[in-house]
């Protein structure tokens, strides 16, 4: 080998190790915006946080978990239909595709605050931790929201039941 294939060589294994070592971390690439918790009443013991995350760089990013100081547990949650019925379940991350917005909103993915430390009254605010898969964080401000829920169903009236692993709407 002459001396030009092997610094050749040498230079495309460098890019391949040192590749994923360059793609920035997720807490710089992904930008949070909207972020806002919903109100709850007195008494109630579980809320949810919704907001958009935009991953502004070329390569794909997981949000793997979620942390707030005003609950006991936060998970991430989706909505699902199955057999008829909407049923609310955790999952295990949501996928940040480069280049692309995923928006956490009611009726799909969002944050869960489960077991609320404190009553969430419109006008106060709720730190919020995202966790990645590549191991950073990033914390948002989000303010508590009452939010007005319209649900119908044809014929009037909504079928809510509870099941294992979450609430089911019909």
């Amino acid at each position: 080998m002459n001396r030009c294939t092997i610094v050749t060589a040498l230079g495309i294994t460098a890019l391949l190790v040192a590749g994923p070592a360059m793609a920035g971390k997720a807490a710089d690439d992904v930008t949070v915006s909207g972020a806002y918790a919903r109100a709850v009443p007195p008494g109630q013991p579980n809320s949810a946080a919704f907001m958009t995350l935009t991953n502004g760089s070329a390569t794909d990013h997981v949000l793997l978990d979620a942390e707030s100081p005003v609950a006991k547990v936060v998970e991430l949650h989706t909505h699902l239909k199955k057999d008829g019925m909407m049923q609310m379940r955790r999952v295990d991350s949501i996928d940040l595709p480069a280049g692309k917005e995923t928006r956490l909103q009611p009726g799909g993915y969002h944050v869960m605050l489960i077991g609320l430390k404190q009553q969430l009254m419109p006008e106060q605010q709720v730190a919020i931790t995202l966790v990645f898969k590549d191991g950073s964080r990033t914390t948002v401000t989000a303010p508590v929201k009452k939010l007005q829920m319209k649900m119908m169903k044809q014929g009037g009236g909504m079928n809510m039941q509870h099941g294992q692993g979450g609430m089911m709407m019909k």
